[in-house]
């Protein structure tokens, strides 16, 4: 396990029930003394990107549910950094956020690779010290993320990958069952 950090990887526990989180996975982009940002990889939001935004009619590119912290919002994590200025680099080649409109204009022109950008509709926000309770309630396991579980092709994979990407004894409660009073 490692510490939460930006470019780290939340993997809910197997029992955890809370809906927002229950078998999701949280890819971190800011851990600081004052709370932590991260966004849900697993959850596909039931509209498309052209569907919430008129700029880009035509596009159906998918939005992930990022959390249920500001749902007005919309945010995206990117491999683009020379054609939008702005981002910020989570991890090595990862990016989140930078100047909307010149994604608007990549989209547009069809210079966007879907396996290489991710839009996200709200966010998942800790207060200060309320991630490190969790942790410490073991809700969350922890891994260094790797762009393959932050770009992954298929959504309902990327929960069953992450705990096989944290190996040994996590690759078997792939497993488990959500309610385990129910076997």
């Amino acid at each position: 396990m490692v510490e939460p950090a930006a470019g780290v990887l939340l993997i809910a526990d197997p029992f955890l029930k809370d809906p927002n989180f229950m078998r999701t996975v949280v890819f971190l982009t800011e851990h600081r003394e004052d709370g932590t940002i991260g966004f849900v990889l697993n959850r596909q939001f039931e509209n498309t990107l052209d569907e919430l935004l008129p700029e880009v009619e035509g596009h159906k590119i998918p939005v992930y549910y990022g959390g249920p912290v500001q749902m007005n919002t919309i945010h995206f994590l990117h491999r683009y950094p020379d054609d939008v200025p702005g981002g910020v680099e989570v991890m090595k080649g990862v990016y989140w956020g930078g100047d909307f409109d010149a994604v608007v204009k990549l989209i547009n022109a069809g210079n966007i690779d879907p396996d290489k950008i991710r839009f996200f509709i709200g966010y998942s926000g800790w207060s200060t010290g309320q991630l490190e309770s969790e942790m410490t309630e073991k809700t969350w396991l922890t891994v260094e993320a790797v762009r393959k579980l932050v770009f992954h092709p298929n959504a309902e994979e990327i929960w069953k990958d992450s705990l096989k990407h944290l190996g040994g004894e996590y690759e078997m409660m792939i497993n488990f069952p959500i309610d385990p009073q129910l076997n």
